[in-house]
């Protein structure tokens, strides 16, 4: 449970960085940032997996590229369920996956990751 809520809340403030960084980003507030953070968890465990078994061949024959747009469906779905955030783009979803990736990872670096229960 630990590392679930340590990785919700850097996503969360990885959210909230990346939505003052790119203008096409809104987030309405640290609550709507904690939402994300737990919608896209959620999505990234149980429907990012099914997706991508399902676009095996077309991934395989665009050497992989086809994640990036599982990626942007996933930010799009995000932006649909969770109220006051919203991402203008198909570029500026790509942007800002790939930001709160990173964000997220130096997030976790700095404040460390917990063990496993």
């Amino acid at each position: 449970m630990g590392k679930f809520f340590t990785k919700t809340i850097a996503t969360a403030l990885a959210v909230l960085l990346v939505a003052y960084l790119i203008k096409g980003v809104t987030v309405d507030n640290s609550v709507t940032a904690l939402l994300v953070a737990l919608v896209l968890g959620l999505l990234n465990t149980f429907v990012k997996p099914l997706l991508i078994v399902l676009t095996i061949p077309i991934t395989f024959f665009t050497f992989g590229l086809f994640l990036i747009f599982i990626n942007v469906f996933i930010i799009y779905l995000v932006s649909e369920i969770v109220p006051g955030f919203q991402v203008a783009g198909f570029l500026t979803a790509i942007i800002f996956s790939f930001l709160v990736s990173f964000f997220t990872f130096l997030i976790e670096s700095i404040i460390g990751r917990p063990t496993a229960e």
